[in-house]
């Protein structure tokens, strides 16, 4: 393994209720966005699988910086508000270890960053 992996992430999962998906991609996005540029987050993607879940898997420098950045006050009360809300069934999270990183971070808009 590289010693540039980040050293914590994480695989979320949610059933929603349905005709909530946009106002969870929205708020989820929100949420996501404020913990990159004021908590320490590494980022996030979110995705929806064939089986009526939705995925986030998340970066964070380490643990540590994981449980710090989130015991922290709401980024966004409401946001995190309208996210619970859309939420159905909400999954464990699965703690990953990395092992290998070939994943080209994006550049706005969606391209392959160098």
């Amino acid at each position: 393994m590289s010693n540039d992996n980040p050293a914590f992430c994480a695989i979320y999962r949610w059933r929603l209720h349905p005709g909530t998906e946009q106002t969870f991609v929205e708020a989820w996005s929100r949420v996501t966005d404020l913990l990159l540029r004021e908590r320490g987050s590494l980022g996030s993607r979110l995705h929806r699988g064939p089986d009526e879940l939705w995925y986030s898997y998340t970066q964070w420098p380490s643990a540590t910086a994981r449980a710090e950045g989130l015991a922290l006050p709401s980024v966004d009360a409401e946001a995190w508000d309208r996210m619970r809300a859309c939420i159905a069934e909400g999954l464990p999270e699965l703690i990953l270890e990395p092992v290998a990183d070939f994943l080209a971070p994006l550049r706005q808009g969606g391209e392959p960053g160098k």
